[in-house]
């Protein structure tokens, strides 16, 4: 009666998935073998092409290598960044605690296009960020900001903060304070009860932090479109245009089930890490 009951709770949950993600996922298995010509369209046959060049061709290699470097680089990036603000807000009495917390939250609020663009005004030649160089003599000609990794990383780095924190104040507010008095009444100092308790204690939200972080960092459109271009391309926009632009869905369907298939990897490959994490913890 309760497993009957279990399978209830979970029917709405499933439906979803599978029609938000199987049965679109199983669609494009077919067509990704299809060929395609040119002024034609999508011909009748069979061909395995389309995932030779993911594979062979460098053009596609690169962008794989591109897409995978920016995910691992903003991931890390938001963990240094946003480990500190985790910590603090997680374990400060302040009475500003609410309202820094409030700060971290308030750009998940915004339109993801508005703040996209705000980093576009910001990085421009013209923009804020060259003025107050060149205001400070760091450069005598404007640095190139956009349509370049440098452009993305620091984009993307602020638009996926918040979701980093989060999860991290989460995994740090969970972990006892006795245990960190213990180690400091032991002798330990901070540093150390850190390094020894803290750290070790919160690796699981440090793993899913940077598990949410890459995996949305990959996948992005919206933020690596505007800020990169139309040419410097990453998976998602390569698919994008493969769909919307040139109309070769064969292609673009190869492409997007190797983009699922990395995501589905890096969660199978994280989901052995994290029970390898929570067995020595």
């Amino acid at each position: 009666m309760t497993r009957g009951r279990g399978w209830g709770l979970l029917a709405p949950s499933l439906l979803l998935l599978l029609v938000a993600f199987l049965v679109p996922v199983g669609m494009m298995v077919p067509t990704s073998f299809r060929p395609y010509v040119p002024l034609v369209g999508i011909t009748r046959g069979f061909t395995a092409g389309h995932y030779v060049k993911l594979v062979t061709d460098l053009y596609y290699l690169e962008i794989i290598g591109r897409t995978l470097a920016l995910g691992f680089t903003v991931t890390l990036l938001t963990l240094v960044i946003g480990y500190p603000v985790a910590f603090f807000l997680a374990r400060s009495r302040s009475r500003w605690r609410s309202w820094l917390t409030i700060l971290v939250v308030f750009p998940l609020l915004l339109n993801l296009v508005v703040r996209t663009f705000g980093w576009i005004a910001l990085l421009a030649q013209n923009g804020l960020v060259n003025q107050a160089l060149r205001a400070l003599g760091l450069v005598d000609a404007p640095v190139k900001l956009l349509f370049n990794f440098a452009g993305l990383l620091i984009g993307m780095t602020h638009i996926f903060l918040p979701f980093m924190v989060l999860v991290l104040i989460g995994a740090i507010q969970n972990i006892p304070r006795d245990v960190e008095d213990a180690s400091r009444v032991l002798g330990a100092s901070w540093g150390a009860t850190f390094v020894r308790v803290t750290l070790p204690l919160s690796a699981p939200g440090i793993l899913s932090g940077s598990i949410l972080v890459f995996v949305l960092a990959i996948s992005a459109l919206v933020t690596p479109r505007l800020l990169g271009g139309p040419t410097y391309r990453v998976m998602s926009t390569l698919i994008y245009d493969e769909f919307l632009q040139r109309l070769n869905w064969p292609a673009g369907s190869a492409q997007a089930l190797l983009l699922t298939v990395m995501v589905l990897a890096l969660i199978l490959i994280s989901g052995i890490l994290a029970r390898r994490v929570g067995a020595r913890v």
